[in-house]
């Protein structure tokens, strides 16, 4: 019955924004905490894992922002959303970990490759397909490809982007049309080679 108890009480949790749940995990609601970590811990582990090519490295960062949400929860400011605060965090934590490492190795994308189109077709999953686009990508320098990878593959607005990279929002918008512009010109001559295109084609990136 106890158990059951708990398990209502966070769906009940779950349908709260996210300002309430702050507001009850600022009173020491741990039912909230759990639900706030619940919402936000798998889209953040996917950025982590792309970031840092590691999910041992991921899961720790991941465990470590979660952590200090909690521990700085009274200092949250509500004039900010709370999951540009979290995505904040735990970018802060990666990069930290990439200077430590003294190397810059982001990703291993996954289902990115529906935005991606030859002319009139969709290119597959096979995994030739994903061994050249995981290649493009990672050639991509840090700041362009940290921008790709938070607009693109986590979809986050690019006003969420330049609270969280610390850059004026035209500067995100830049980033990221240079990194498309980038593996559009990286990425059309394999997809001449693998699907046969003729070479006056236009491959284009069907991202908005």
């Amino acid at each position: 019955m106890e158990r059951q108890t708990k398990g209502n009480s966070l769906l009940q949790r779950d349908k709260l924004p996210d300002y309430q749940l702050m507001e009850q995990i600022q009173k020491g609601d741990m039912v909230s905490f759990n639900a706030l970590v619940n919402r936000y811990k798998n889209r953040l582990h996917n950025v982590l894992v792309r970031m840092l090519d590691s999910q041992e490295t991921a899961e720790d960062i991941l465990q470590e922002t979660f952590l200090r949400v909690h521990q700085h929860r009274n200092s949250f400011d509500f004039r900010f959303a709370v999951s540009t605060w979290i995505y904040t965090i735990a970018l802060n934590l990666a990069r930290n970990e990439l200077r430590r490492r003294k190397r810059v190795q982001f990703l291993d994308i996954l289902d990115y490759s529906n935005k991606l189109k030859a002319p009139e077709e969709k290119v597959d999953n096979s995994p030739k397909f994903m061994a050249v686009l995981d290649k493009a990508v990672a050639k991509l320098p840090q700041k362009y490809r940290q921008a790709f990878i938070l607009r693109d593959i986590d979809q986050l607005s690019y006003e969420e982007i330049a609270q969280i990279l610390s850059v004026p929002l035209g500067t995100v918008k830049s980033r990221v049309n240079r990194a498309r512009d980038m593996l559009r010109s990286m990425l059309k001559p394999n997809m001449e080679e693998l699907y046969e295109l003729s070479k006056g084609s236009v491959f284009t990136l069907g991202i908005s």
